[in-house]
Formats: structure tokens, C-alpha cells, sequence
């Protein structure tokens, strides 16, 4: 990602830096999970599954930030490879409740370390201290968003 030939009047906007990152990151998770069969979504909702525990198909999307019909068919997906098991809700049938599967669970520390790896490349010019605070300041920012 050359911006060095940027206009100042761009490389001194965090919007155009951020869209910029944003592309070059995407493209870097995209490939690398890609590399083990995984998409982002298999991760978002693994990640949430393993945190928070079992869960309705309309929590996941709301913890992984994904649309419902994209958690549809991600669970679908998910559950086809074992990594994932969807019920009935017991309370309300018309509802499912997703689980992590311990295959899920060893799949997604993979994912972990493979997700580590982009994230190092990502941010390789960066200490781990200035990693740290660039974290801390784009949560602060996104849950002003929010």
C-alpha cells in the first residue's frame, strides 16, 4: 500500500488512512484464511460461539456483525464441517440454538494462530506497545460509533 504519492490533504484524514488499512488488511485475512478453507464469518461466529457460549442464528449475527442471512448460511456451512451443531431452542421452536463443537473449538485456535500471522504482517512496522494502543484507540472510536 503505497501512499507516500498520496495528496497531504489524504494522508492527513484518518477516514482515507483507515480505508485505506481496511483494504489492505481485508485482503490480508481474506488470503490467509482462505489458505486453510475458512472465510472472516467462520471466525466471527466461532469467536462469538466460543466466548459467550450457545446462541439463537440472530445473537450470532448481532455479536459477530454479521447480516442474517449470512449467518444462515455461515452456520450452515459451520455444521456441515462438524465445527458447529444447530437445535431446536426448547423454549421456542421456531428459533435454533447454535453450539461450538470441540472440533470447532480446536478449529478456531487454529484460525487463531493463522489470524496472529496476518495480524503481524499487517502491523509488522508497528512495537507491540504501539499495537497495543492502536487497538485501544480504534475500540474507543468504534464504540463512540456505536
Amino acid at each position: 500500500m503505497e501512499t507516500s504519492g498520496a495528496p497531504q490533504r489524504l494522508r492527513g484524514t484518518a477516514t482515507w488512512l483507515l480505508g485505506q488499512t481496511t483494504a489492505h488488511a481485508h485482503r490480508l485475512v481474506s488470503e490467509a484464511l482462505g489458505a486453510v478453507d475458512a472465510r472472516r464469518y467462520h471466525y466471527s461466529l466461532l469467536a462469538a460461539l466460543d466466548e459467550f457460549g450457545a446462541a439463537s442464528q440472530a445473537d450470532l449475527g448481532r455479536r459477530g456483525g454479521l447480516d442474517r442471512s449470512d449467518v444462515v448460511a455461515t452456520v450452515n456451512e459451520l455444521a456441515d464441517k462438524g465445527f458447529a451443531e444447530r437445535r431446536p431452542d426448547p423454549g421456542d421452536k421456531r428459533r435454533n440454538i447454535v453450539t461450538i463443537t470441540p472440533a470447532g473449538v480446536a478449529h478456531l485456535r487454529h484460525l487463531d494462530r493463522v489470524l496472529a500471522q496476518a495480524q503481524d504482517a499487517l502491523l509488522a512496522p508497528l512495537s507491540q506497545a504501539e499495537r497495543a494502543e492502536l487497538v485501544r484507540v480504534l475500540n474507543v472510536v468504534l464504540e463512540h460509533q456505536r
